[in-house]
């Protein structure tokens, strides 16, 4: 399933016969030369969005048209390597002065994918209490990672999308793993026999509160939960079936896959970034 021809940067073994494969490679011109047709059962990614972020040796600001190929290019070598009963999530956000830029993404994967589902990844929330019936609530609250926008034109962005893609869009999914709690306990016997409930699309993941780059190395990485509740809801994996990240950064997916005992592969083109990703896997 994993091409033993090309050496990974890094390789390390789990504690539930599951491997962690890191390639220092372009994706896009090696995942088909490593990967066997079919092997990768989840993806979980979240490519450059091309905004002008200073990575350490990418140009994150290309012509649209560059930039929408090499999507493209994306999709073609993804969909040859995703199983058949496989999950393909990828997390692209917009910029508040163009906000077509992750629908132009999803557009241009929909050659390759069938949109399953749209997931709106929540990273801050503002609640009046009177919107709300909680006793606990006892005053107006907000929650979760404000970056704010200098603009009298643009609203600040409070969310990203996860666009979940399939093959044909009848993967099975295990809703209830990242389920939640009814509020209301009338409705247990109602809609389930049990106190848990689809979570529905909308996912509240906040970063954890850093107080300096130091603690967060890669410009643009999401939270290791993010990841976790894809995998999750994709369905219980074996320490034999992979999940990829062909963008994988310091590696938040891979930490994910240690929680849930399957083997991970990824790449990236930068050695700063899977050289820490290594070092998160050791802790």
């Amino acid at each position: 399933m994993i091409s033993e021809l090309i050496e990974p940067f890094g390789l390390l073994n789990g504690k539930e016969s599951n491997t962690f494969n890191f390639y220092k490679l372009n994706c896009l011109d090696y995942i088909n030369k490593i990967l066997s047709d079919k092997s990768v059962e989840v993806i979980v990614t979240s490519p450059p969005y091309n905004v002008g972020i200073k990575y350490r040796n990418y140009n994150d600001d290309q012509p649209r048209d560059e930039y929408l190929s090499m999507i493209d290019r994306l999709g073609k070598v993804l969909k040859q390597v995703l199983s058949d009963s496989g999950s393909f999530f990828i997390n692209i956000g917009n910029i508040p002065s163009d906000q077509w830029k992750a629908t132009d993404v999803a557009n241009i994967l929909r050659k390759y994918f069938t949109l399953q589902n749209t997931i709106v990844w929540m990273k801050s929330i503002s609640i009046k209490k009177s919107e709300i019936r909680c006793a606990s609530v006892t005053e107006d609250f907000s929650v979760g990672h404000y970056k704010p926008v200098d603009s009298p034109r643009y609203l600040n962005n409070c969310w990203e999308y996860i666009f979940h893609f399939t093959h044909k869009g009848y993967a099975i999914l295990d809703k209830k793993s990242v389920g939640v709690q009814y509020q209301d306990k009338s409705n247990i016997g109602r809609y389930s026999s049990e106190d848990v409930r689809d979570r529905g699309n909308v996912w509240f993941i906040p970063y954890q509160t850093i107080r300096n780059r130091a603690q967060r190395p890669h410009p643009s990485s999401f939270p290791v939960k993010l990841p976790e509740m894809c995998i999750r809801l994709h369905g219980k994996l074996n320490g034999s079936q992979i999940v990829l990240d062909p963008f994988c950064g310091i590696g938040s997916t891979a930490v994910a896959c240690t929680k849930l005992g399957t083997s991970f592969v990824g790449f990236d083109i930068n050695e700063e970034y899977l050289e820490l990703a290594l070092n998160r896997l050791k802790i």
